[in-house]
C-alpha cells in the first residue's frame, strides 16, 4: 500500500534559481516526522488523521489517532465495525458526527473502490463528511498529487503572504488561486503540511513573524500591516445544545442502553433538552432512540448507534 510521500530534495525554481520561498520547506523539515500520520502513514491513516484534525488540536489527536488505527487499522475493518464501537473510540474528540461520517466513508471506500483510499481529489470530496480541503490534503499528502489544501491556517498564510491582506479582505477562490500558483509541485505534500504549521504556529490571527521563513517576502509584513481580529462567531459551547449532545453520547459510550429521564438526572439537564437532543442525534445517526423517546418520553429508551 502507498505510503505518505516525504519531503523531496527539488523546489520551487524560477530561472533556475531557488524561490525565496523554498526557506519554508528548510524551516518544515525538522517537523516532517513530529506526527505519527507523516512518519510512514498510509492513505488511510492520512485520511484518518485530517478527519481527526478538524476542529481540534493536534495534542488531542495524536492519543487518538493511535488507539483509532489500533482498533481499526484498514479501511474494511473500520467499515465492518459497528458504529457504537467507532463512536466509543471517538472519545475525547468531540464533534461525534466525523466519527459516523468516517465510518460511512469507509464503507464507500470498500464498496466502491477496492477498500484503497482514492487518489483523486475529486473522488475523494465525494467520499461522505470529506470536504475539498480534507480531499486535497489526502491526495497531496499520500499520493504527492499536486493541489493545495487549503485549511483555515493555509488561508491564513497565503492570504497575507502572497497577497498582502487578511482573509476575510479577500474572496476565497483568489486565496485557492493565490495557493494553487504558489504550491511547490516536486513536494506538494510537504508544502501543504509546512504552510499548515506556518498558520498554527506562527501566522496566528496575532503574528510571530520574528521566527517565520517568509518574513523577508512577506507582502503583508512589508505592507506594515496591523493583524485584524474579527469577531467571534457561532453559539458558545458551554451551555449550547452541542454540548448536551456530547454530554448524551460520553453517557452512552459507557452503557448498553439509557433512558431519556436516567440521561437527563446525569447530564443535570431537562427531560425535554435531552429528549430534543436524541432526537437531533438520531437524525444524524448517532444513536438508536425508541418511539417513547422520539416522542420525549422520560422511559423512552436510547442506545448508541445507527
Amino acid at each position: 500500500m502507498p505510503r505518505v510521500h516525504e519531503l523531496g530534495g527539488s523546489r520551487n525554481r524560477a530561472g533556475g534559481g531557488l524561490n525565496p520561498a523554498s526557506e519554508v520547506l528548510d524551516w518544515y523539515r525538522p517537523r516532517r516526522r513530529a506526527y505519527p500520520w507523516r512518519a510512514g502513514a498510509t492513505p488511510y491513516g492520512v485520511l484518518v488523521s485530517e478527519v481527526m484534525l478538524q476542529q481540534t488540536q493536534v495534542r488531542r489527536v495524536v492519543p487518538a489517532y493511535l488507539r483509532f488505527l489500533d482498533g481499526f487499522p484498514t479501511p474494511a475493518v473500520l467499515a465492518g465495525a459497528p458504529l457504537a464501537d467507532v463512536l466509543r473510540a471517538w472519545s475525547g474528540l468531540g464533534y461525534n458526527r466525523r466519527a459516523a461520517a468516517l465510518w460511512k466513508a469507509a464503507g464507500a471506500i470498500v464498496a466502491q473502490h477496492g477498500a484503497a483510499v482514492p487518489s483523486d481529489p475529486a473522488v475523494l470530496a465525494r467520499l461522505p463528511g470529506i470536504g475539498p480541503y480534507t480531499a486535497a490534503a489526502v491526495a497531496s499528502v499520500a499520493y504527492g498529487v499536486a493541489v493545495p489544501a487549503v485549511d483555515t491556517n493555509v488561508r491564513r498564510v497565503v492570504a497575507r503572504a502572497r497577497l498582502g491582506r487578511e482573509p476575510s479582505e479577500v474572496p476565497a477562490a483568489q486565496v485557492v488561486e493565490a495557493a494553487a500558483s504558489w504550491l511547490d509541485r516536486d513536494a506538494p505534500g510537504a508544502w501543504n503540511q509546512a504552510l499548515m504549521d506556518l498558520g498554527r504556529e506562527l501566522c496566528r490571527p496575532e503574528p510571530a513573524c520574528a521566527g517565520c521563513p517568509l518574513r523577508a517576502t512577506c507582502r503583508f509584513r512589508a505592507a506594515g500591516r496591523v493583524a485584524i481580529h474579527p469577531p467571534r462567531r457561532g453559539e458558545p459551547f458551554q451551555g449550547s445544545m452541542r454540548q448536551v449532545r456530547g454530554r448524551i453520547v460520553e453517557e452512552l459510550r459507557a452503557v448498553p442502553e439509557a433512558s431519556v429521564g436516567g440521561l437527563a438526572r446525569r447530564c443535570r439537564e431537562p427531560v425535554d433538552r435531552v429528549a430534543a437532543a436524541v432526537s437531533a442525534l438520531a437524525s444524524d445517526g448517532l444513536v438508536r432512540a425508541g418511539p417513547a423517546a422520539l416522542a420525549g418520553r422520560a422511559g423512552g429508551r436510547v442506545r448508541l448507534g445507527a
